[in-house]
Order: structure tokens, then sequence, then C-alpha cells
């Protein structure tokens, strides 16, 4: 069984703790670029390029290393980060895979033909709202934008259909956001590809005019639908899930808009294989482990992410799989790259 004890330890008490350690872990330089030969006895060793949090993923990584006898060296840090750093590295760069928060940095990747090509069998049997059309990153876990709400203060008549009902006057200062949180930009790189820049940098002005209340993050948002400063908020669905793990009864719920509808925007977690990495079969074996079915029931589990195959017993606190596949958009995940573009609109908005 995979235990990912740093993170339980929010259900003892432990915040301050695991904050300390986390505060001191300094990270081991990564060297070589990996010249091994694909599949030759010295590739027992990874280098990872992660943009996931080390406190949810590492459980992970070390079952892996258990199982396997595969020796994975990790470094951490922010996707877009990573990504542009594996970029500025080329072909010297030391990574052998690179697993990313989210579809924009791994299309970008793709596209910039810095990724290898992956076997058929990790792409195939994949829902449309979790492919990549390249076929040089698969998905890993998913997880879905969702509009947070007070059951107390909010009437079923007044649930929207569509997130561009948001800027409608029945919600003006009702509606929270969160401009510079990666997720809710990401959100809006997929609404412009989905409906084009014109009517994105409409809503946007729109949804200013109509005084949304700017947050720092998804936290503050459903902390402050808890303390009655708003109604409303765009998050990602497992915020309010993690607060429920301390109290089931905290005073917010959660739910999808319209099916189809992009503010139900469902984002992934995916990884690659660097064109670079000479260790090709045991990155391969790295892909494989996180799509088996305990990897993947941790993310459900543990994480509050959606799978990305069948099979997984059903998180009762999630909605259920085929209803987020009924409810997402169809969208081309690998053209979510183009973050500058979104950063424009963004401050063209008025919002950075």
């Amino acid at each position: 069984m995979i235990r990912n004890e740093r993170y339980m330890t929010r259900n003892t008490g432990c915040r301050a703790a695991l904050l300390l350690l986390l505060s001191t872990v300094v990270l081991a330089p990564l060297y070589g670029a990996g010249s091994e030969e694909r599949g030759s006895a010295a590739a027992r060793e990874l280098i990872l390029y992660a943009g996931r949090g080390e406190p949810l993923v590492d459980p992970l990584i070390r079952e892996f290393e258990r199982q396997t006898g595969i020796q994975v060296r990790v470094r951490y840090g922010g996707t877009a980060e990573l990504a542009v750093l594996l970029a500025e590295e080329g072909e010297r760069s030391p990574a052998d895979l690179f697993w990313g928060q989210d579809a924009g940095a791994l299309g970008s990747l793709a596209g910039a033909d810095m990724l290898s090509e992956l076997p058929a069998a990790l792409l195939g049997n994949k829902p449309n709202i979790y492919a990549s059309v390249t076929g040089r990153w698969v998905a890993t876990s998913g997880r879905a934008r969702v509009l947070a709400y007070s059951p107390q203060r909010v009437s079923a008549d007044e649930y929207p259909e569509s997130v561009f009902d948001l800027s409608q006057m029945r919600y003006r200062s009702r509606v929270g956001w969160a401009p510079t949180n990666g997720s809710f930009q990401a959100f809006v790189t997929a609404m412009r590809v989905a409906h084009g820049n014109q009517t994105t940098t409409q809503w946007l002005t729109a949804m200013r005019a109509n005084d949304t209340q700017a947050y720092r993050n998804n936290t503050a948002l459903v902390e402050a639908i808890a303390a009655g400063e708003i109604d409303f908020a765009l998050t990602n669905n497992y915020y309010l899930l993690r607060f429920r793990q301390q109290d089931t009864d905290y005073p917010v719920a959660q739910r999808f808009f319209s099916d189809g509808d992009i503010g139900n925007l469902v984002n992934v977690a995916g990884i690659g294989i660097l064109r670079s990495s000479r260790r090709y079969d045991s990155a391969v074996r790295l892909i494989e482990f996180l799509l088996a079915a305990e990897a993947q029931q941790f993310f459900t589990d543990v994480i509050y992410e959606y799978p990305v195959t069948t099979g997984v017993r059903q998180n009762p606190q999630l909605e259920d799989y085929q209803r987020l596949l009924q409810a997402g958009p169809q969208i081309d995940l690998d053209s979510l790259e183009d973050l500058e573009g979104t950063l424009m609109l963004l401050r063209q908005a008025g919002l950075l």
C-alpha cells in the first residue's frame, strides 16, 4: 500500500512540523545527462523533473523505487519554471522525465520536439478529455474546475448555467477568483482556445466591472466563502475536500456548470520522456507504474484527483467518473501552452 505520511499529518495537528520539515529540505544537485544506452544495467537510475508537490507525490516515487530497484532523483519546482529550464538545457538536460502539473507546459515541450513518442499501450483507452494529440505525453491524473458556493446563502435558482453568467448583475460583488493562480490562468487559456481572445477579454472585463473579488489562491477562496465574504468562487475540485478532512460540516459546497461548459475544464497532470534521455525503458516503467491501479487509487483517495483509467474504486467525495466525463468540455489539452498570451490578456483587463 502506498502511504502518504507527510500528507496525513494534516489530520493529526502536525501542520507546523510538516512545514518546518519541508523548509529544511535541500535538494542535491543533479549531474550528468544520462549517457547510458537504453536498457543498459547502468540505467537503474532516473532523473525526474517534477512540477508536482513533493509532500503529495513523494510516496509514489518511493514505492516505485521499492518495487523496481530503480532509484529516482527528483528535482521539484514550479511546472512552468521547470519547463523553461528544460528548454534552456536542451539536449544537455540531465532529466529523463518531466512530470508537469498542467497540460500547457507538456504541450509546449511536445511542440518544441523535446519529448519522445510514447508506446501506444500507454496512450490507449484514455477518454478524450484526458488525451494528448501529440502522443508524446500521457495524463496521470485529472482535476476539474468547479463552482464553489455557500449552501446557506445561495438558493437553487441562483446556480449559473455557465461561467459566463457570473458577469450578470445578480452576482455583483458575490464572486471570487484568483487571477494570479496557475490553475486559473490555465482555465483562461482554455477559454481563449474554446471561445477566442475577444470573448475571453470581454468576460474578464465584465467580471472585473461586476466587482469580482480577487484572492491570492484557491484555499483563500474557499475560506472566503465559509467566512461570508463571498458566495461563489471559481476553483479546483479538491480544495474544498481537503477542508472537509478537518470538518465534515464545512459550510461550502461545489458543483459543475452545465455539461460541456468551459467552466468545467478538466486539466491534467501528465508525464513525458525527454528525447535526450538514454534511459527510455526505465522511464517507461515509471509511467506504467503511475498508470497502474495502485497509483491511480492513491491519486483519487489521497490527493482527491480523478483517475485516468477505469476500474479504480470511486472516492465518494468526488463526482462520479462518468459524470466528470459528461461535464468536462472537449478541448485539445496540448493547445493550453500559450501562457504568455493569457498573461497579456489578464494585464489588459487590469487583473495583474
